[in-house]
């Protein structure tokens, strides 16, 4: 079953036009990587520096722009998705997992620092932020961003 994957842009024509698929795509690779079998809803902002630095500043208080935040509703175990522990929406039943906001200009200017596609890029920031949704974090530099960045690869089809 496919995701809903509720897109919102901050302002008209941001991005490229084939965003959208990218972040839809992404979407649906990592919930069938992680086993997630039932309908969810995803809320994705597509947006630009000030307004990523806006949201970072004002729920992280960090005042600066970063390229991707992500918004769990949940308190999920990494790699064990249970869907009694989400909530639901009462109109469609989907489990909603949350909300990402996506930088698209940081976006376009790490693809060319790393030297890769915009699309790499998107789809790499997408599944980073499905992953926190989904209870990854890298809050240390030990076993829980090790485990994050591998099932990050995994799921991008990168060797490691």
């Amino acid at each position: 079953m496919k995701p809903t994957v509720e897109l919102t842009r901050s302002m008209p024509h941001l991005g490229h036009p084939e965003t959208a698929g990218l972040i839809r795509r992404a979407v649906e690779r990592t919930l069938q990587a992680e086993g997630v079998q039932n309908p969810c809803t995803v809320s994705v902002l597509l947006t630009d520096e000030e307004g990523i630095r806006s949201l970072n500043r004002e729920y992280r208080q960090i005042d600066r722009i970063t390229d991707v935040l992500s918004f769990p509703l949940n308190n999920l175990i990494p790699g064990v998705f249970r869907p009694e522990d989400c909530e639901k929406d009462p109109q469609s039943g989907n489990l909603l997992l949350g909300d990402m906001a996506l930088c698209l200009p940081r976006c376009e200017q790490q693809a060319k620092e790393l030297n890769h596609s915009y699309a790499r890029e998107v789809s790499y920031l997408t599944v980073h932020s499905m992953l926190h949704l989904l209870g990854y974090d890298h809050v240390d530099e030990g076993v829980q961003k090790q485990r994050m960045r591998a099932r990050e690869k995994e799921i991008m089809g990168e060797e490691e």
